[in-house]
């Protein structure tokens, strides 16, 4: 099967503004639903999220049967559940929670005066009714300097910072400098997020330009090679399996 690749731009995703919060969504979520856009493979929900007010968040909510992996871009957030975990994501720290049989948490913004900006990614878990857990790992910055690095993984074999449950998903992140180069994994599924900065991607007849916000959604990813025009932080999902149910 040949490689495809459909480029999604980041002005096409579909906004939620408050007060408090600016989010963008890369597939249907809350009140924006498209049939057309529920998912790539097992990654159902992909927001960038900016909480722009001091202290604000969202409050105490519940969650179930998903794993929810947060990544810092900016700033700092805070993090409470039900079940007595607590603590603070800061860019280089990686957090999962495994909504399970049912979670009650809350996140908000940990700073006085500065907003937080961070990347929130729902994966399908491969079985419903587990357990609810939580887990969080820092990665050092000398690990996201110019290549791929595991963030998040349920694949065998695979060291990760931090585990979730699917065994055919996992989740790369890299810091590229300007003229970096880095491959792509080979997979049926893949999804790219460009989170800062601005990429090429060579395409079938051309070559693209993937700005911050934009993504990539790959259909039988063949390990195509991606520059970075400028410095750049990207989140890989490399997916083996399509979504079930």
């Amino acid at each position: 099967m040949p490689a495809t690749v459909q480029i999604r731009r980041a002005a096409d995703r579909a906004v939620t503004e408050t007060s408090w919060l600016n989010s963008r969504h890369s597939f249907s979520f809350g009140d924006h639903y498209d049939p057309a856009n529920t998912h790539h493979s097992v990654l159902l929900v992909d927001n960038d999220d900016v909480v722009t007010a001091p202290a604000a968040g969202f409050d105490t909510h519940p969650h179930r049967d998903m794993e929810i992996v947060t990544w810092v871009l900016d700033g700092s957030l805070a993090h409470r559940d039900f079940a007595g975990n607590s603590g603070v994501v800061y860019p280089g720290l990686a957090q999962r929670m495994s909504a399970g049989t049912g979670i009650l948490h809350s996140e908000r913004n940990d700073s006085p005066r500065d907003p937080v900006h961070f990347i929130q990614m729902w994966v399908q878990p491969d079985v419903s009714g587990i357990a609810p857990s939580y887990q969080q790992h820092e990665i050092g910055d000398d690990l996201l300097d110019g290549r791929l690095v595991t963030i998040a993984s349920g694949m065998p074999g695979h060291d990760a910072a931090i585990t979730i449950h699917n065994r055919s998903a996992a989740l790369h992140g890299a810091r590229l400098r300007r003229g970096d180069s880095i491959g792509l994994p080979a997979a049926p599924y893949l999804h790219l997020l460009v989170a800062r900065g601005r990429l090429s991607m060579p395409t079938a007849d051309s070559e693209a330009a993937l700005a911050a916000g934009d993504a990539a959604r790959f259909a039988a990813s063949n390990g195509a090679r991606v520059t970075a025009q400028q410095a750049s932080e990207i989140l890989i999902w490399e997916m083996h399996a399509a979504l079930s149910g």
